[in-house]
């Protein structure tokens, strides 16, 4: 965050060129800033602002946090998702008071909180963008920005485990019902056959997403 305060100024030739300090958040008045979507929030221990000699105020606040995001999983495990953050301050008007603006563009944004996937999980991130816009409630209007990120799922996995194994049951089935067995290998056959689908059966149900408006076409055929 980034933010000026017009009272909070001095000449750093009058104190020893000293040009920015840091102090408490609790020292001067900061904004109240909330994420729309959050669910729960780990806070940090560092509430430190850096104050410039102009009245600029800097505050940089890590935090780890869970959001709530609808997912569409009609295309699982060939799904991407889109999940927005939106960060805004219900307390100061937008008309008279506060606005909050992006200061880096997307593209910078992007190649930034890319460094942080540290590790190469069943994500990919696709892409990162933002919104800015004002708020009409009932009692005022509040700026929000709102970011937008992409993500997608790597099937890689779930090919593996999933696709190919049902492939392979169906395949299988189509041989033993038109090849030249008996009656009762091929009796024997559709029941491990039906064992096997009820066990992919299973471990689809436990691997799937359910907070979805519409089931996925592979759980569904």
């Amino acid at each position: 965050q980034e933010w000026k305060n017009s009272f909070v100024t001095w000449d750093p030739r009058d104190f020893c060129n000293i040009s920015q300090v840091v102090l408490p958040m609790e020292t001067y008045w900061s904004p109240h800033i909330l994420i729309l979507e959050r669910v729960n929030r780990q806070n940090s221990n560092f509430d430190y602002v850096t104050i410039g000699h102009n009245g600029s105020f800097v505050s940089t606040q890590p935090f780890q946090v869970t959001l709530t995001c609808s997912l569409m999983i009609l295309k699982f495990p060939f799904d991407t998702q889109t999940c927005n953050v939106s960060v805004a301050s219900f307390l100061h008007p937008a008309v008279t008071e506060f606005v909050m603006k992006t200061k880096r563009t997307a593209a910078a944004m992007m190649k930034d909180s890319q460094s942080y996937f540290l590790t190469d999980g069943e994500w990919k991130f696709t892409n990162l963008s933002f919104i800015e816009y004002i708020e009409q409630l009932d009692n005022g209007e509040f700026s929000v920005v709102t970011y937008v990120v992409s993500m997608e799922r790597r099937p890689t996995l779930y090919i593996l485990n999933l696709i190919l194994p049902t492939c392979a049951l169906y395949l299988l089935d189509m041989a033993v019902l038109f090849g030249p067995s008996s009656l009762e290998e091929k009796i024997s056959f559709q029941i491990a056959i039906i064992l096997g689908s009820s066990m992919l059966a299973v471990i689809l149900n436990n691997i799937l997403p359910t907070s979805s408006n519409k089931p996925p076409m592979i759980g569904t055929h």
